[in-house]
Order: C-alpha cells, then sequence, then structure tokens
C-alpha cells in the first residue's frame, strides 16, 4: 500500500480513496431518493382532503430549534474532522459526541412534533399531503437515526484504536453524510415548512 503523507490521513491510501468516491456515488443515489421524497410532496402538499393543511399544523418554534440543532451540528462535525486532521483525539471525540447530542435533540424535537401531528388528527392515514408529508420527515429522520447508530459505533472504534486509515476514512465518510442530512433539512425547511407556513 503506497501512502502519500502530504494528505490527510484519510485520503493516504488508494483504498480509502475509492472509498470516500463509493461514498460519492451512494450519496447521488440518496439524491434521487430524497429529490423523489420532494417531487411526490409537492404533487400532494394541496391534497388535504377532511384533514388539516400545512397551514393549519406547522409551527414555527419547533422547527427552528430542529434547524438550529441541526445546522450546529454540521458546524461541530466540521471541528471533529477539522481536530483529527490536526491528531488531537480527545477534541475530535468531544465534537464529535456534541454533534451525536445535537442529532439526538433534533430527534427528539421531531417525535415531539409528530405526536402533536397524531393528537390533532393529522396521521399517515388522514390524507395524500399529510402521507407524503410523514414519509418525506420520516425518510429524513430514519436517516439521522443511522447516523447517530452509526456515528456511537464510530466514536467506539477511535476511542479503542486511534487515529488510523481506516478510522480516519471512516470519521471523514461520517462526516459526508452527515452534512448531507443537514443539506437536505434545509431544503426541507425551506420548500416544507416555510413555505406550508405562507
Amino acid at each position: 500500500m503506497k501512502l502519500d503523507n502530504t494528505l490527510p490521513l484519510e485520503y493516504r491510501s488508494e483504498e480509502n480513496n475509492n472509498r470516500i468516491f463509493g461514498f460519492w456515488i451512494f450519496l447521488g443515489a440518496e439524491i434521487v431518493l430524497f429529490a423523489t421524497l420532494f417531487a411526490v410532496y409537492f404533487t400532494l402538499w394541496t391534497r388535504t382532503g377532511n384533514g388539516p393543511s400545512a397551514e393549519e399544523i406547522f409551527e414555527i418554534g419547533p422547527v427552528l430549534i430542529e434547524t438550529f440543532l441541526l445546522l450546529t451540528s454540521s458546524f461541530t462535525i466540521g471541528l471533529a474532522i477539522n481536530a483529527m486532521r490536526l491528531g488531537l483525539k480527545k477534541p475530535m471525540m468531544i465534537f464529535f459526541i456534541i454533534t451525536l447530542i445535537l442529532g439526538l435533540g433534533f430527534l427528539g424535537v421531531e417525535i415531539m412534533e409528530f405526536v402533536t401531528y397524531v393528537n390533532e388528527g393529522a396521521t399517515l392515514q388522514t390524507s395524500a399531503f399529510l402521507s407524503s408529508l410523514f414519509v418525506l420527515l420520516g425518510t429524513h429522520g430514519a436517516h439521522v437515526t443511522l447516523g447517530l447508530l452509526w456515528g456511537g459505533g464510530l466514536l467506539i472504534q477511535i476511542k479503542r484504536e486511534g487515529f488510523t486509515l481506516d478510522t480516519a476514512n471512516k470519521s471523514f465518510i461520517f462526516s459526508l453524510y452527515w452534512h448531507f442530512l443537514d443539506v437536505v433539512w434545509i431544503f426541507i425547511f425551506s420548500f416544507v415548512y416555510l413555505k406550508g407556513l405562507m
């Protein structure tokens, strides 16, 4: 294995470069998935039937909290990767843990939001609009949940092994995934919630 010590640790082998390239291809497929869910939502968002409309159920408060938590977590995962590149294990792990706590907070607020919708009679079966909304938000939430589990396992590996070609590569790929979730959320915030509140 040929190592190029001038590159960040996560890029120092051909295998690592291939993994990163492969993950970009995976993210391309994820973009197609979310683009499809957005297309379905935009097709059905006025089909409320006898159920409530977006304007009736959306509340800006929880959405702003979710947005703050997720965008802040994008910043902290960036700090974690920067600390990793500097070889600072403890700060890297602290920023990584903060990222996961913020992600958990986001998920908690989203679950409370879903519970509120259901208590107001807005369920998956109520209308085409709500069905498409729950699927879009639920798919994003499921991705965040997967990220929390993945990140937790990665933290354990870093604690045990420190920074290696493998753990650095996995951490960087995780950061790409987490940033992707934040970008998707910006679209949800802008085109689902803000549009629905107007």
